[in-house]
C-alpha cells in the first residue's frame, strides 16, 4: 500500500496540472503499447504496425507498469524542450533510475549500459528516438489527448465543486481510499509520501489505464498520473462542426477551453496567436455571459472558468 500524508496545508495547494504533457503521455503510451487492456486493443495494433526502427529501443525503458526512468518523462509543454531537459537529465539521476528499473525486472541490454556509462553513441540512439516515438504513438492521436485532459479538468472541478476533495481525489481511481487525512493507494508495494506542504498535482492521463503513478512535478510539489475517465480510444474523431465553435465563436471557445487551467491575458493572446485586446474583448464577453471571472494580479490579469463554463465545455466534450 502507498500511503499519502496530507496536511492542512497541501490540502489548499493539491491543484490540476495546466495541460498535458507531451513527454509523460509518450512514456505512457510505450507501456500501454506492451500492456493488455483491451481498449486499447485497436490503438495497439495499429500502434505496433507504424513505430519505427528508431523508436523501438525506448520500449527497453518502458515496463508495461507504467514506471520508466523519471529522467525520460519531464513535464515539459513540448516535445523540443522535453527532449533538451532529457538529453540534460543529470548523471545521478541517470544512474539512479536505471538501476530502479532493471532491480524491478527490466533486463540490462548494452543499449541501457550505455546510458549508464555517458557513451555518446548510445545517448544519440536516445535523442533520435524519443521524437520518432512521439511521432508515431502519441502525434496522431494529441487533439483526442487534449479533449480527454479538458473534459477530465471539467469533470473534476464540477465534483470538487459540488462533493469536495476528499470525494475528487477518492473517486481518481477504485484503488484510492481515505484514511483521515492519509490517501491510501492499495497496490503490491510499500511506500509513504508525505508531501511536505507544497501539495499534490494531478495530471490526468489519455493513454494510460492503470494505477495511479507519482513523481516529482517540476515546481517540487509531488506528481501524481491517473488514468482520464476517457482514454483516446473512446473519443470520437472531430467533426467538421464543434459545437461549442459554433455557439461561442472560435477564439471565444478557445479562451473559454483555455481557462480551464488560470491563464492571464497574456498567454491566451499566445496560445490562440491573436492580440492582448482580442483576448480582452472576448473575455469581457465570457464575464457578462458568467462563463469567465477574471481577476487583477499584479500588472497582469488572469482568467479561469466558472462552475458554468465547466459545465458548458463537458457538455461539449460529451
Amino acid at each position: 500500500m502507498i500511503r499519502v500524508h496530507f496536511t492542512a496545508g497541501d490540502l489548499l495547494r493539491t491543484r490540476f496540472a495546466a495541460a498535458p504533457a507531451p513527454l509523460v503521455e509518450l512514456g505512457l503510451a510505450l507501456a500501454t503499447l506492451q500492456g493488455r487492456d483491451v481498449i486499447f486493443d485497436g490503438w495497439r495494433r495499429n500502434a505496433a504496425a507504424t513505430l519505427p526502427r528508431a523508436a523501438r529501443p525506448l520500449l527497453q525503458l518502458a515496463p508495461p507498469a507504467g514506471t520508466g526512468p523519471m529522467f525520460l518523462d519531464p513535464l515539459s509543454d513540448g516535445i523540443d524542450d522535453g527532449l533538451d531537459e532529457v538529453m540534460s537529465s543529470p548523471v545521478a539521476l541517470v544512474h539512479t533510475e536505471l538501476r530502479r528499473i532493471c532491480s524491478s525486472g527490466q533486463p540490462i541490454t548494452p543499449w541501457i549500459r550505455g546510458l549508464d556509462e555517458r557513451d555518446r553513441g548510445a545517448w544519440q540512439v536516445l535523442r533520435e528516438a524519443v521524437p520518432a516515438a512521439h511521432l508515431a504513438l502519441v502525434e496522431p492521436w494529441w487533439s483526442r489527448a487534449v479533449r480527454s485532459f479538458r473534459g477530465e479538468v471539467a469533470w473534476r472541478g464540477r465534483l470538487l465543486a459540488e462533493q469536495g476533495l476528499q470525494a475528487a481525489l477518492a473517486s481518481l481511481h477504485p484503488s484510492l481510499h481515505w484514511q483521515e487525512a492519509t490517501l491510501e493507494v492499495h497496490v503490491p508495494k510499500t511506500a509513504s509520501l508525505r508531501l511536505n506542504g507544497k501539495g499534490l498535482t494531478l495530471l490526468p492521463s489519455a493513454f494510460w489505464t492503470g494505477r495511479p503513478l507519482f513523481g516529482i512535478h517540476s515546481d517540487g510539489s509531488a506528481l501524481m498520473v491517473y488514468s482520464a475517465l476517457t482514454p483516446v480510444p473512446l473519443i470520437d474523431d472531430e467533426g467538421t462542426a464543434d459545437p461549442l465553435v459554433e455557439l461561442l465563436g472560435r477564439t471565444r471557445a478557445g479562451v473559454l477551453a483555455l481557462a480551464v487551467a488560470q491563464r492571464s491575458t497574456g498567454e491566451l493572446a499566445r496560445e490562440l496567436g491573436v492580440s492582448a485586446a482580442s483576448v480582452s474583448v472576448h473575455a469581457r464577453t465570457l464575464r457578462s455571459a458568467g462563463l469567465l471571472v477574471s481577476e487583477r494580479n499584479g500588472k497582469s490579469v488572469r482568467h479561469s472558468v466558472t462552475p458554468l463554463g465547466d459545465l458548458l465545455l463537458a457538455g461539449a466534450a460529451g
